[in-house]
């Protein structure tokens, strides 16, 4: 009886009683590979129509912080007819590293993902750049997605008023994202787009939804540990540096890839790219640091005037236009 009315209340709150097997984009090459996702008691059902009101994107959002992982669930994964198992931790996040058997070719692939009890599965994707790209690495808020960061106020107010349909991106900024991932028309296919953000798990089909709405491209999202609704007043508030670290695991799988780095000046992009520059400058082609933050700049122009003397080119910009001309300046765009 108990179960029974637990589920009940679940589905009333317009969540899926699970187990629920959440598979995140993955990248890697003939050398590693790389997956990740959640298992979930409970969890969020799949985005679906958008409303605009703000009391239904009030509910929608706070369902996406109503989960419940699974620790220490066993977990399969099918790739190209093998299989490897991981665990994932108290969080319910697993993350599998491996060295694929068989070369595989530039583009997306897909990956199943299942409990070895056989109760749940999910779908997810691989991707392997093609070889000799410039990759780009960005942030999410505040350099495409309007997003108050740095007023935590606001960005609730944000979050909880408006839906993934409803926000906006800054102006101009889809037009820059879209030309960097042509180049300069040499290539046959796009180039790689990562985006790294401390924004949570939580919010993954969320930015995805974003993205295809207003033609951001495709890309790999990689964020931070998933919140419960407790914690919702803390959302973007992840390990910085965790950020750092996740944005030289990509430049490690790509040893041969040049990087385009973009984020804003609201947190800490200025001080995790000036290390990045500082410690790999012949790795990257230029940073662009979007302008956002009010009051006291001193520090971030500090960061800003230790990339220049690495020969990096910079580009501290207000409007998005301003980037696509300096791009366009260095050869990056046509």
């Amino acid at each position: 009886m108990y179960i029974w009315f637990r589920k009940k209340i679940i589905r009333l709150f317009g969540l899926r009683y699970g187990p629920i097997v959440k598979v995140y984009d993955g990248y890697g090459d003939d050398d590693d590979m790389m997956v990740q996702g959640h298992v979930l008691r409970y969890g969020p059902r799949p985005l679906g129509k958008f409303r605009n009101n703000w009391i239904a994107n009030t509910f929608a959002l706070l369902r996406l912080f109503m989960v419940r992982p699974i620790a220490d669930a066993p977990v399969l994964v099918e790739w190209q007819g093998e299989v490897r198992r991981t665990r994932t931790n108290k969080d319910g996040f697993f993350r599998l590293e491996w060295k694929p058997s068989s070369t595989i070719g530039p583009g997306w692939h897909p990956i199943t993902v299942r409990l070895e009890n056989g109760k749940a599965s999910g779908e997810g994707r691989i991707f392997r750049p093609h070889g000799g790209q410039c990759a780009i690495i960005s942030d999410i808020d505040d350099t495409f997605l309007i997003s108050h960061s740095s007023n935590l106020r606001k960005r609730l107010f944000v979050l909880l008023t408006e839906n993934a349909i409803s926000r906006d991106p800054f102006e101009n900024v889809v037009d820059h994202y879209r030309a960097l991932a042509i180049g300069t028309g040499e290539l046959a296919q796009p180039n790689p787009f990562f985006y790294v953000s401390s924004s949570e798990w939580n919010l993954y089909d969320y930015i995805k939804a974003f993205c295809k709405e207003h033609g951001v491209p495709d890309g790999i999202l990689l964020l931070s540990p998933m919140k419960k609704l407790a914690n919702i007043w803390r959302t973007g508030q992840g390990k910085h540096e965790a950020k750092g670290d996740r944005i030289e695991r990509i430049m490690r799988s790509y040893p041969h890839h040049r990087y385009i780095l973009l984020g804003d000046d609201t947190q800490q992009d200025p001080f995790i790219y000036a290390n990045i520059v500082e410690r790999l400058p012949a790795r990257v082609s230029a940073v662009y640091l979007r302008r956002v933050r009010k009051g006291d700049k001193s520090e971030v122009e500090k960061c800003i005037a230790r990339m220049r003397t690495t020969g990096v080119h910079i580009c501290y910009f207000e409007h998005s236009r301003e980037a696509i001309d300096h791009s366009r300046s260095i050869g990056s765009i046509a």
